[in-house]
């Protein structure tokens, strides 16, 4: 798969999302991060009756990246199959996700319907302090 394959991408967030457990709000998610080496981690939503508890799909497949050694990541796609329209990440998984994507990482969410939105980390998470003061102490 090529690194900005993004329909191929979107395609394996769909297939995450068939496998999550969401029996509380009955609105699966599935994510697909491609590493930098072509490498595809995936994950789906998990719910618990305690809600607090529960973990997304974005962050459920990049703790299971960086549980097997890899930080950085080129581009991102989410499925949201029981949403006609697309539906963007929650902002704890916007706040982890530019932990370990560049600001311009290509990112697609879509629900069921046609409509997909192509954006990027930076756009999704706009003057993020992570990133401004990794720049300032690159000198």
């Amino acid at each position: 798969m090529n690194a900005y394959n993004m329909d191929e991408l979107f395609e394996r967030a769909g297939e995450a999302a068939c496998a999550a457990y969401a029996p509380y709000s009955k609105f699966r998610v599935g994510a697909a991060l491609i590493c930098e080496d072509g490498t595809v981690f995936s994950g789906c939503n998990v719910e618990n009756r305690s809600f607090g508890l529960t973990i997304c799909a974005e962050r459920n497949a990049v703790f299971q990246a960086v549980a097997r050694g890899t930080r950085r990541f080129a581009a991102l796609a989410i499925s949201t199959p029981d949403s006609v329209e697309p539906v963007g990440p929650c902002g704890a998984c916007r706040q982890v996700l530019s932990e370990f994507m560049a600001e311009d990482a290509p990112v697609r969410f879509g629900g069921s319907g046609p409509g997909r939105v192509d954006t990027t980390i930076g756009e999704l998470l706009p003057h993020d302090s992570l990133h401004d003061l990794a720049d300032s102490t690159d000198h």
